[in-house]
């Protein structure tokens, strides 16, 4: 059972307001973002040691990834498709991982991940319950849900210099399957639901 906290509304501060106590279990507080995100960048991986190709919009494929990504090109027979379909990352985090690996800046295609977002916590996205899944809206169309972390791998010591790897531990990103296909812009907004409560998670 989730263990009740109570907190001060911000708002009630900022104010100049009594102060008043609310009481939330986890489940809310994990249902609960502070406001919506936005699609930074587009990035397309033609084939596995391609060079990154960066696009204003595209096609997002259920089951399937982004069209034109290599990852599209993959079948799984398991439900609703491989959980590493898209990978996201973190565009606050771009900076830190650039001091971390002592370099003056970094681009999100030297990263190798799909889809760059800011303004939305993603860790945040991925619900901590079994039987509740989180929505990631992209745009009007597209729906993702969150899968696990994109770790880095032994590449980033080439890209980013040695000790690259460790530079970016902890801040590689996500992976998702795509829920929902359709059309996906660079500047489209990007927000997170809960999933309807009879929905089981895959």
């Amino acid at each position: 059972m989730s263990r009740p906290l109570a907190f001060v509304h911000p708002r009630a501060l900022a104010n100049g307001m009594a102060c008043w106590r609310m009481t939330l279990n986890l489940r809310q507080l994990t249902a609960l973002w502070p406001h919506r995100g936005r699609l930074e960048t587009i990035l397309l991986r033609p084939a596995r040691e391609a060079p990154m190709v960066e696009v204003a919009a595209v096609t997002a494929i259920a089951g399937r990834g982004l069209h034109g990504d290599r990852s599209a090109e993959k079948r799984s027979a398991a439900p609703g498709g491989g959980k590493r379909q898209v990978s996201l990352l973190q565009a606050e985090h771009l900076p830190l991982i650039a001091a971390w690996a002592g370099v003056s800046a970094l681009e999100a295609t030297t990263l190798r991940r799909n889809l760059v977002v800011s303004g939305l916590n993603l860790l945040s996205v991925r619900s901590p319950f079994a039987d509740q899944a989180v929505h990631l809206h992209l745009g009007d169309e597209v729906v993702l849900e969150l899968t696990g972390p994109c770790d880095p791998c032994s590449k980033m010591e080439a890209a980013l210099g040695p000790g690259g790897y460790n530079a970016m531990r902890g801040h590689g990103g996500v992976t998702a399957r795509v829920l929902r296909g359709g059309e996906l812009r660079r500047g489209s907004t990007v927000w997170a639901t809960l999933a309807p409560p009879a929905e089981p998670r895959p």
